[in-house]
């Protein structure tokens, strides 16, 4: 048995758990009143009772798309007026289990954990009623069944594919990695690995290189492993699920067969900023006009394993005129209050 899974870690590790999921508080204006937002910015509803919202896609007409993934379903929400608010909204798509979105070309990709399907777009910002299934064998999802996807400069599509489970070797090397798919043959190509589960990646507008924000995993206590902001490179191995953060060794794991920890630990990329552990990064965005262009936004869904909650809110990560990431603030907080809360950011 061992001779298939590697050789046993020399240290004697714990692994630990803390489950604390702060309560829910049902949605209010009340609540959302509380909100704060960055000096200069403010926060107005504009739709409620969409149930569990997931993914978010505008259309070219200012349409709102939101993937349901436990409804399975797409809704298009429309503001005629254009006051910020959605008076509209109808069903455009039904697809079990959908979470990613994007578009291109007059057509809308969507995708589960196995399938990417294309629908052609009408006129009006609703969908064909027929798709056609561009993928159907991605890999099972597990622990990490949540895809997305998106168009890079490059035209090629790129799908963020997680970890089956927590922290094991993954048999399969499509899994807990980066694919990037040529639209027009669909052959795919394995872009990065070692990443955990990255949800949520964008393009700097600037040096159109890719970054995105990885989940660190769990069980390894309160405060580490890191949620780690990545610069992501064709051919990086990000350490999971040896290392993480700047190469840091996971000691409670078995060395890889044929190498230690710390050899393998050596070869791969580093993280460029850490963030609290288990605070669930999901989506993840910069600003490709105005003002702030160059910088970026990340949603923290929010812990679920740590003693003192960390996440549930939108930080905005700092850039520097030469397209690297510097640091971070707070965007908007305000949806843990206590131990409950009443919301989990998860897509912007």
């Amino acid at each position: 048995m061992f001779g298939q899974k590697g050789i046993p870690p020399r240290e004697n590790t714990m692994k630990t758990t803390i489950t604390n999921f702060p309560a829910h508080m049902e949605y209010s204006s009340k609540l959302a009143s509380g909100l704060k937002t960055a000096p200069g910015w403010t926060v107005t509803p504009a739709a409620v009772g969409l149930g569990k919202p997931r993914m978010l896609y505008l259309g070219k007409q200012g349409q709102l798309y939101v993937t349901r993934r436990d409804a399975g379903d797409v809704l298009m929400l429309t503001d005629a007026d254009k006051d910020g608010k959605f008076e509209n909204m109808i069903r455009v798509a039904d697809f079990p289990g959908v979470h990613g979105i994007t578009s291109k070309d007059n057509f809308m990709y969507l995708c589960n954990n196995n399938k990417v399907l294309r629908y052609a777009l009408n006129e009006d910002g609703t969908l064909a009623k027929a798709a056609d299934t561009l993928i159907k064998d991605l890999p099972s999802g597990g622990q990490h069944a949540n895809r997305t996807m998106d168009f890079g400069p490059d035209g090629k599509l790129y799908i963020s594919v997680g970890s089956v489970c927590n922290d094991c070797k993954e048999s399969d090397k499509e899994t807990a990695a980066m694919l990037q798919v040529d639209p027009k043959t669909l052959k795919r190509t394995l872009y990065a690995s070692g990443l955990r589960n990255t949800i949520g990646f964008d393009w700097h507008p600037g040096s159109g290189e890719m970054w995105g924000l990885d989940n660190g995993g769990d069980t390894k206590g309160d405060e580490w492993p890191p949620e780690e902001l990545n610069h992501i490179v064709m051919g990086g191995n990000y350490g999971f699920p040896f290392a993480y953060g700047k190469k840091e060794v996971d000691k409670s794991r078995e060395d890889p067969i044929g190498n230690t920890k710390e050899g393998w630990a050596k070869l791969t990329q580093p993280s460029v900023l850490e963030f609290p552990a288990h605070s669930a990064p999901i989506a993840f965005a910069f600003f490709d006009k105005g003002p702030n262009k160059g910088d970026a936004l990340i949603c923290w869904h929010g812990s679920w394993n740590r003693e003192n909650p960390s996440g549930y809110k939108v930080q905005r990560i700092n850039f520097d005129n030469k397209g690297n990431a510097v640091g971070s603030e707070d965007f908007l907080n305000g949806f843990l209050i206590g131990n409950e809360r009443f919301g989990r950011p998860a897509e912007l």
